[in-house]
């Protein structure tokens, strides 16, 4: 019994957690989604097509994170701030997020403008597919150029977007991920095929879809915000002054850097696994970006229970309830993982039937299949590395987080593709499902760090 109420809560709980929650996941959920669509319209057109989509958003999915780790470093004393009452606390760090993620963007489109097509190439393999790579690799060229053009909105809105859900508010983030992806997928089912006497434009379709989706959600979210001062407080003069408290910048650089220096990290070596793959030749990539296409609509359960325990779990801290912190963190990761069991054997059942949608050969179905079950198998251990992950993040402890998660992929997941990849000739379905199982590791390191409590500190003393 005691076992039962440590690992569920009442109603009211799950009514608070899925208040927070299911906002996120229908946003993350409606996103993936129409990637999904998005997905399988490219995927009509041709593998080729898919494969260099797919190269170039590994690739930005590094820049992606970056920004995601810039402003989760800063996000960690603006949920405490928020929770202790103190709004001239959260401008701050809602203006430390604009300088910091604005030097990320010059960064990201010079490298990408400069070296994208030999980062492109490092994808590249295959005997006998000279034709097929060269053409991956100019519809990735392709796709890239247009792509740089929307960072800039994907940068506002992850800054406002963040604030916003630090400080309880998540139902306009939401909305405006809803328009924004409803705009993308009309945009792809014109621009891609060429409908209702719009140009047939392919790859590039997607990516001007894409683009102009990106400025319709960072309008939105924008606007609101500014509207609503009396709501979000914060907003109020954020511009007037550049100031930063040099102590304040001092403290979010300490937890803050580690954290982004991590999530750059982190990124880079899931696009190194993928490189590994790669090596095995073409179908393998289009095969992974299938099931990571499909499994990223299912994983929007665990993904927003990390962003709850984030937002809830910092805010308790912050306000000094240290014991709830401790007992509402252990049930939301209950709640997560429990979830993902159910989640992960419907997943596993309709594992044939999603590749069968994409215009590809019987290979890479047969291959992406296969994929699609490892993922689903290995879900739940996801949702307790993704849990154990935000709660080691929420009190601040952000070199732990990057020990416990970009050391390790670079440590050991990444010897272990290269090594399994290149000098053996294990068949790359079991090789997958050795680089996934790795993670076990991770699981039992980040049970011990979340029972031990090294996690539970407030960061924003208020007397200070």
């Amino acid at each position: 019994m005691n076992l039962r109420k440590k690992l569920f809560g009442d109603r009211a709980f799950y009514k608070m957690v899925l208040t927070v929650a299911v906002p996120i996941m229908i946003q993350n959920g409606i996103t993936n989604f129409v990637g999904l669509l998005d997905n399988i319209m490219v995927g009509r057109v041709g593998t080729e097509q898919m494969s260099g989509i797919a190269i170039v958003n590994q690739l930005l999915l590094v820049f992606n994170l970056s920004i995601f780790g810039a402003i989760s470093g800063a996000g960690i004393f603006c949920a405490q701030f928020f929770g202790c009452g103190d709004q001239k606390g959260v401008r701050h760090t809602f203006r430390f997020k604009l300088y910091i993620c604005l030097l990320l963007l010059l960064s990201g489109v010079l490298i990408l403008a400069v070296f994208g097509k030999n980062l492109i190439l490092m994808y590249l393999h295959g005997e006998g597919q000279e034709s097929s790579l060269t053409a991956a690799l100019q519809y990735g060229q392709e796709y890239l150029w247009i792509m740089l053009v929307g960072l800039l909105p994907f940068v506002m809105e992850q800054i406002y977007t963040g604030t916003l859900r630090e400080c309880g508010e998540t139902m306009v983030p939401m909305k405006a991920g809803v328009i924004a992806v409803l705009v993308n997928l009309v945009l792809n089912w014109l621009l891609i095929f060429g409908s209702l006497g719009f140009p047939k434009l392919g790859v590039a379709g997607a990516a001007i879809a894409t683009v102009i989706s990106r400025y319709v959600q960072a309008v939105i979210v924008m606007i609101w915000t500014h509207r609503h001062s009396e709501r979000m407080p914060f907003i109020a003069g954020v511009y007037k002054s550049i100031g930063i408290p040099g102590g304040l910048v001092g403290n979010i650089l300490r937890k803050g850097t580690p954290l982004m220096i991590n999530e750059v990290l982190w990124s880079a070596g899931m696009a190194m696994l993928m490189q590994c793959y790669s090596v095995r030749g073409l179908s393998v990539v289009a095969a992974l970006n299938i099931s990571t296409t499909i499994s990223n609509v299912f994983n929007v359960v665990f993904i927003a229970m990390g962003s709850a325990i984030s937002i809830i779990v910092g805010q308790l801290l912050g306000a000094g309830k240290m014991d709830e912190a401790r007992e509402t963190d252990i049930r939301l990761i209950a709640f997560s993982v429990f979830s993902c069991f159910g989640i992960g054997t419907i997943l596993i059942i309709c594992a044939p039937l999603f590749p069968m949608m994409y215009n590809t050969t019987l290979e890479v179905k047969t291959l992406a299949a296969d994929f699609i079950r490892i993922a689903a198998l290995c879900m739940p251990l996801a949702a307790f590395m993704h849990a154990s992950y935000f709660t080691l993040r929420s009190g601040g402890k952000t070199v732990v987080t990057f020990l416990f998660d970009s050391v390790f992929l670079w440590c050991v997941s990444i010897p272990l593709a290269y090594v399994l990849s290149r000098f053996t000739g294990m068949p790359i379905v079991p090789l997958y499902l050795c680089c996934q199982l790795v993670d076990i590791i991770k699981c039992i390191i980040g049970f011990i760090l979340v029972k031990k409590g090294v996690w539970i500190n407030n960061l924003v003393d208020t007397k200070s």
